[in-house]
C-alpha cells in the first residue's frame, strides 16, 4: 500500500527516484526536529535556570540569543561550505557540532560556561535549517515542492513536541541539567538517519561541469561561449550571486525582512509563552507542556496546509494571507485570559505564526542557482534568525517595564509590514525550475 501511493505521487517515475526523495526528506526531518528539541528544551528550563542562577528576565533572554548569534555564523559559515564542497558532507557535521554542545550545557558551573556551549551548538543549528531544505528542494519536483519542503519545517515541530514531553518526564526528576543531557539521544540519531545519503543531481552535475572547465583552463583549452559564461558564474563567490544586479539585491533584502518576521515572531513567542502561563495564569508545567503540544498542533496543520497553497495558488498569495492573519492572533491572543480560550488561542497562534515555515525552503532555492542555494538559504534565514535572536531579550526588556503580554503586541504590527514586504518586493516563483 506504501509502495503504491508513493508510485501514485510520482507517476511515471522508477522506484530508485522517488526513494531516493524520501530518504532524504526522512533525513532532512529527522535534523530539522533536532533543531525544534534543541531550542525549546531551553524554553521549558528557562524558569529553573533563572532561579539556580538567579538571573533577570534580559539576562535569561541572552541565553537564547547566544545560541542564535552562534546560529547565525554557523549557518553563514556551513552554507558556504555546502556549496562548495557538498550538502551531505557538511549536512552530517552540523548535528554532531550541536549534539555535543547540547549536552555540554549539562555540566555548565555558571551562566557564562552555558551561554558559551549554547553558542557554539548554535554554529552547528546554524547550518542544519538550510542544508537540509537545499537538499529537499534540488530532489523534489516543483509542483511539489513547498509540500516536500513543508515536511520538512514540520520536523521542527516533532523535536518540540518531544522536548515538551522530555520536559515532562525528565526535570520533575533530574532537574534542567537532565534534559540537556538527555537531550544528545535524539540528534545523535538524527546523525545516525544521514548514512548514506546522496548528493542532489543538480549539484553533481554542475560540478562535474565546473571540473570539465577547470581542467580545459589548467590544459589551455578553447572555451565555448556557454562554458566562459558558465565558468564565470559558477567561479564566484557564493554569497556574491545575493547581490549580483539590483533586482537580486533588493529580493534578497525581501526576502530576509520575511525571515526576520518569521524569526522574530516565532522566538518572541515560544520562549517566553511558557513563563507567561506559569507566572501570569499559574500553570503547572504538566499544564503548560498540553498548552504547547496544541500549539505545536495547531503549527503541524499550519504547516501542511500552507505547502499545499503555496504549490497550488503561488508564494505571494499563502504568505500575504498568513501574515495577515498572524497579526489578527497575536493581538487576540495579547487580550485572552480563560484557560480553554488560551488553549484553543495557541492552537491558531500556531497555525497562522509558524505555518509560513512551509514555504521558505521552497522560496530561497527558487530565487537562486545551484552555485549559490545552499549559501542563500543559511545566510537569508540566520540573517533573519540573527535579528529574531533579539526578540527573547527585547520581549524581556519591555516585560520588565510592562507586561509579557502586553510586550506581544508589537509582533501584530510587524506581520502586517511583512505582508507589505511581500506584496510590493517579491517576485512569484511557483513552478520555477531550479538552474
Amino acid at each position: 500500500m506504501e509502495l503504491q501511493s508513493k508510485q501514485n505521487l510520482f507517476s511515471g517515475e522508477d522506484e530508485a527516484t522517488w526513494k531516493r526523495r524520501w530518504k532524504v526528506m526522512y533525513a532532512s526531518i529527522a535534523g530539522y526536529a533536532m533543531d525544534g528539541l534543541d531550542m525549546l528544551i531551553l524554553s521549558f528550563v528557562m524558569t529553573a535556570i533563572i532561579k539556580e542562577f538567579g538571573l533577570s528576565f534580559v539576562d535569561a533572554g541572552l541565553i537564547a540569543t547566544y545560541t542564535l548569534i552562534g546560529a547565525v555564523m554557523g549557518g553563514y559559515i556551513f552554507g558556504i561550505m555546502a556549496d562548495y564542497i557538498g550538502r551531505v558532507k557538511v549536512f552530517a557535521l552540523t548535528i554532531i557540532l550541536f549534539s555535543i554542545f547540547t549536552g555540554l550545557c549539562a555540566i555548565a558551573s555558571s551562566l557564562t560556561e552555558l551561554n558559551i556551549y549554547r553558542f557554539l551548538s548554535g554554529l552547528g543549528l546554524g547550518g542544519e535549517f538550510g542544508i537540509g531544505m537545499t537538499l529537499v528542494a534540488e530532489t523534489w519536483p516543483a509542483a511539489k515542492r513547498a509540500r516536500a519542503t513543508a515536511g520538512v519545517a514540520i520536523g521542527w515541530q516533532l523535536g518540540a513536541v518531544l522536548a515538551a514531553v522530555l520536559a515532562a518526564m525528565v526535570v520533575p526528576h533530574f532537574g534542567w541539567r537532565g534534559l540537556f543531557a538527555i537531550g544528545v539521544l535524539p540528534a545523535l540519531f538524527a546523525a545516525w538517519a544521514r548514512r548514506g545519503l546522496p548528493e542532489p543531481d543538480i549539484w553533481v552535475n554542475r560540478k562535474i561541469m565546473k571540473d570539465t572547465v577547470a581542467k580545459k583552463l589548467a590544459n589551455k583549452e578553447a572555451l565555448s561561449d556557454t562554458e566562459k559564461e558558465f565558468w564565470n558564474k559558477a567561479n564566484k563567490f557564493p554569497l556574491t550571486h545575493l547581490f549580483a544586479s539590483k533586482r537580486k539585491f533588493i529580493t534578497t533584502f525581501a526576502l530576509t525582512v520575511m525571515t526576520s518576521v518569521q524569526n522574530f515572531g516565532y522566538y518572541g513567542i515560544m520562549i517566553w509563552l511558557p513563563t507567561i502561563l506559569m507566572q501570569k495564569h499559574n500553570l503547572s508545567l504538566n499544564k503548560t507542556t498540553t498548552w504547547m503540544i496544541v500549539t505545536v498542533i495547531g503549527m503541524v496543520i499550519g504547516i501542511y496546509l500552507f505547502g499545499q497553497f503555496a504549490d497550488r495558488v503561488g508564494r505571494r498569495p499563502a504568505y500575504i494571507t498568513f501574515y495577515i492573519c498572524s497579526a489578527a492572533a497575536v493581538w487576540i491572543y495579547s487580550i485572552l485570559n480563560d484557560p480553554i480560550f488560551l488553549l484553543i488561542g495557541g492552537a491558531l497562534l500556531g497555525f497562522f505564526c509558524n505555518g509560513m515555515m512551509a514555504g521558505y525552503g521552497a522560496l530561497l532555492s527558487e530565487h537562486y542557482t545551484t552555485d549559490a542555494r545552499s549559501t542563500a538559504q543559511n545566510f537569508i534565514f540566520n540573517s533573519g534568525r540573527a535579528v529574531g535572536g533579539f526578540a527573547p531579550v527585547i520581549i524581556g526588556m519591555l516585560a520588565a517595564k510592562y507586561t509579557l503580554n502586553g510586550a506581544l503586541v508589537i509582533l501584530a504590527f510587524m506581520y502586517v509590514a511583512a505582508a507589505v514586504n511581500v506584496f510590493f518586493l517579491v517576485p512569484e516563483t511557483k513552478d520555477v525550475t531550479l538552474d
